[in-house]
């Protein structure tokens, strides 16, 4: 089963406002970026885009290690957050769970493969977090630019 280790993060420009994902999915010595946005969106859901997109890529099952910078994101794995979810009926103490769509189809995605999560710091020295940030951002502004 190949190894594949995936980096990604989410921004946006007023929360909601303009956002973008960006990806980086890493395959032996082989990088690959994606990036992407929407008009009108919030940060969750871009760090959420950002997982997504990065395993729809995959054509295989794979062990992933999936690295971000979201605590909403990588949390709801590694504290089980989903679980209590799911068992919950998609609620919360607060409510319905946000971004019931994009949990979903996470969780279909990784379905299909061996997913580690790892939280890293955001805006620090991380290399490829710095540059999935900076995919985002690049998205951000096409879209506010195309606007003009």
């Amino acid at each position: 089963m190949k190894s594949i280790i995936l980096y990604t993060d989410g921004a946006c420009s007023g929360n909601p406002g303009v956002g973008g994902w960006g990806a980086i999915l890493m395959y032996n010595s082989r990088e690959k970026e994606l990036s992407g946005g929407e008009e009108m969106t919030t940060n969750n859901r871009m760090e959420l885009m950002a997982v997504i997109k990065g395993l729809e890529v995959l054509k295989e099952s794979c062990n992933v290690e999936i690295y971000s910078d979201s605590a909403y994101v990588v949390n709801a794995f590694l504290q089980d957050w989903i679980t209590k979810w799911i068992n919950n009926g998609w609620r919360t103490t607060k409510g319905s769970v946000m971004n019931k769509d994009l949990w979903h189809k996470l969780l279909e995605l990784i379905e299909k493969h061996n997913v580690s999560w790892h939280k890293v710091k955001g805006h620090a020295d991380n290399e490829y977090n710095n540059r999935c940030d900076a995919l985002a951002r690049g998205e951000i502004e096409k879209i506010k630019n195309a606007n003009i």
